[in-house]
């Protein structure tokens, strides 16, 4: 059998009040400050589930950076993490920024039963759901041949996550909106030869 490569997702933690009133995107918001000290077991949990030798990624965004710092501060053997630039949240253009409210009224399209926009919606300047399949899905198959016979965990967004849910499995990305993807959720997945196998989605710590 050919070596796997283990691939562990992490959703960066959540954002501060005033950001989650937005459709933020890709901006580069900060995490929120007092949410920390409860979010501390799950970093925690995560320590501890995750593979102690892995190469770690994060994305551009200070969110992911951050959410890997308390992840090591929790336990985990400290690195520097590799940025991952594809693996960057929907950029969603000029509609960034805009209250929930306001972003609804622009939609030029229906709005997906389980996120505020439809997979296809593309806002001016911004990208689609599958314009972000289409960058996160053979960086993802990068890193799987960089780590070959070994694991890999790339703390990203929820937007990158279901892209890689979406290459892994041939979903497209309607159906990859149907998937929940919360704050510091864990999604495993496993490449081996040449094809994908989901271990799990959306994982979280036990109550």
């Amino acid at each position: 059998m050919p070596d796997s490569a283990r691939i562990f997702l992490i959703r960066h933690a959540l954002v501060e009040a005033g950001a989650r009133l937005t459709a933020y995107g890709s901006m580069d918001v900060a995490l929120c400050e007092e949410t920390l000290e409860r979010e501390r077991p799950a970093h925690a949990w995560l320590a501890a589930r995750l593979p102690p030798e892995a190469r770690w990624y994060c994305t551009p965004l200070a969110r992911t950076r951050a959410t890997a710092m308390a992840i090591f501060a929790a336990g985990y053997p400290a690195q520097e993490p590799t940025p991952l630039p594809h693996f960057v949240e929907q950029h969603l253009g000029e509609w960034e920024g805009l209250t929930h409210e306001d972003f609804t009224a622009v939609l030029r399209d229906p709005p997906h039963p389980f996120w505020m926009h439809g997979a296809d919606e593309r806002p001016p300047g911004g990208e689609s759901l599958s314009d972000v399949v289409a960058r996160v899905g053979p960086t993802l198959e990068a890193v799987a041949a960089e780590n070959a016979g070994g694991d890999a965990v790339i703390v990203a967004h929820g937007g990158s996550i279901r892209a890689a849910l979406a290459h892994a499995c041939g979903f497209t990305p309607h159906q990859a909106l149907q998937f929940s993807v919360k704050n510091l959720s864990l999604t495993r997945l496993e490449r081996v030869g040449g094809d994908w196998r989901v271990w799990s989605v959306n994982e979280e710590p036990p109550e």
